[in-house]
């Protein structure tokens, strides 16, 4: 399958890598989860740029972004939601989670993630 290249603003870029240096405890539990194409084969990136945002979680084969709903994102849902609807013209799909039920239900987070994996692999199809 041919991947869809997003062009990305490269002074996000060093903005990226602070992020990667700098998660919080809930994105590495769920990077543990995700690195190394743990998840149905598929091959994620954390802090990844695409067009003028930095997403935590993505998978360009799938389109998908996985959003870790923290401190940093309260207050700031009109902001979220309008960079989510930015990313979604490019065809990006979304999954959020709260930063609470990764850290309590880390299992229930992955087998969400899988069961939209089966469900856009069955759309493949």
């Amino acid at each position: 399958m041919r991947r869809k290249i997003i062009l990305y603003n490269p002074s996000l870029k060093e903005k990226a890598r602070q992020l990667r240096n700098n998660s919080t405890f809930t994105e590495i539990m769920l990077w543990q989860q995700l690195k190394g194409k743990q998840i149905k084969g598929y091959d994620f990136h954390r802090q990844k740029p695409l067009d003028n945002y930095i997403v935590d979680f993505f998978c360009n084969e799938l389109m998908l972004a996985i959003e870790v709903d923290g401190e940093s994102h309260y207050g700031n849902e009109e902001h979220d939601r309008m960079r989510q609807k930015k990313l979604e013209e490019f065809g990006i799909s979304f999954l959020r989670f709260d930063d609470m039920e990764i850290r309590h239900n880390l299992d229930g987070v992955i087998k969400r993630i899988e069961e939209w994996i089966d469900e856009f692999e069955s759309k493949k199809v």
